[in-house]
């Protein structure tokens, strides 16, 4: 909420190559309550993000450009830690999607579905959470896991409460925070502190590695 009560709206820069995809992005968020922000990136473009504004949300199609794409999210990341990306394309195979998730992509979304759920999918990322389809996050946490050794949780760090507990199935099964607060009746502010109290005791930063780390282990609930 901003000073005077009212909330503040989610800023929305929509980043394609392509200047039809350009106008039905614009034409399907014209009555969403966002500000939005669209941009063409123009083709054999140096700097990725020359002309790229702030944002909470960036919409990144990706078709065109595969290659480019984890690296235009990776740069988006790093220039805006806070930023929410979904990521644009008309499907997604493993091959593809896998490379934008490592890159910090929140959310993948084709043009068939943009239509339909591009508001749904914004005030998602927006709120914590995840826009991606379970059976493809699964598999690219799998992937994640068969490389990745098992890390424990902090040696000086206390057991899971069974709030944080029951906070971390919630993030487990790709519930945003405004969700996972709906389900056990508490305030998003409220998630939003369990979360950050799971990071600190799993020593990691970003919720992604949290979620992976709840996949690699079974943290007991102390009583």
């Amino acid at each position: 909420m901003s000073e005077n009560g009212t909330q503040k709206r989610i800023t929305v820069c929509v980043l394609t190559p392509h200047p039809l995809v350009l106008t039905e992005f614009q034409r399907i968020l014209a009555e969403a309550p966002f500000q939005v922000k669209a941009i063409r990136l123009e083709p054999g473009q140096t700097d990725l993000l020359d002309g790229v504004p702030m944002a909470d949300t960036f919409l990144v199609d990706v078709h065109a450009a595969v290659p480019r794409g984890p690296a235009l999210i990776a740069s988006l990341m790093a220039r805006y830690p806070d930023c929410r990306v979904i990521a644009v394309a008309e499907r997604f195979s493993e091959e593809s999607a896998f490379p934008l998730l490592s890159g910090g992509a929140k959310g993948l979304m084709t043009y068939e579905q943009a239509p339909r759920f591009a508001q749904s999918a914004i005030e998602s990322i927006a709120a914590g959470g995840f826009w991606v389809p379970r059976m493809l996050l699964s598999r690219f946490v799998d992937a994640i896991l068969s490389r990745t050794p098992v890390r424990r949780l902090n040696n000086n760090t206390q057991e899971l409460s069974p709030r944080e507990q029951q906070v971390l199935e919630g993030l487990m099964t790709n519930l945003s925070n405004k969700e996972i607060g709906n389900q056990l009746h508490i305030s998003e502010r409220t998630v939003k502190f369990h979360v950050s109290n799971l990071l600190t005791k799993f020593g990691v930063r970003r919720r992604a590695d949290l979620i992976v780390l709840g996949y690699q282990q079974a943290p007991r609930v102390a009583v």
